[in-house]
């Protein structure tokens, strides 16, 4: 069985959070660059992905040694552009999946 769940994030150019994910302790990154919105994550303070550019509908643990259980990854709710700050957590939502 798939379990969604949709990661709140909010429209700022910079942002740092953590969250719970499947009794993972997630230490999230997202940052706007010039060409494009990147993603570094550690998970139970171990280094999982590093400066990964987040593309519409494209999973951002692309290596499963890394140990992360499930996947993330960025969906446009109003077409199929990659997601740029402005429209995080409206436009663009990050979702997890396990």
């Amino acid at each position: 069985m798939t379990t969604t769940q949709f990661i709140p994030i909010v429209a700022v150019a910079v942002q740092k959070f953590t969250i719970q994910l499947n009794g993972q302790s997630c230490a999230i990154n997202l940052s706007q660059k010039s060409n494009g919105l990147y993603f570094d994550m550690t998970v139970n303070n171990n280094p999982c992905v590093n400066s990964v550019l987040c593309l519409n509908l494209v999973g951002l643990v692309r290596e499963k040694y890394y140990g992360f259980v499930g996947q993330l990854a960025f969906f446009d709710t109003q077409g199929t552009s990659d997601p740029y700050y402005t429209g995080l957590g409206s436009r663009y939502l990050l979702v997890y999946q396990s």
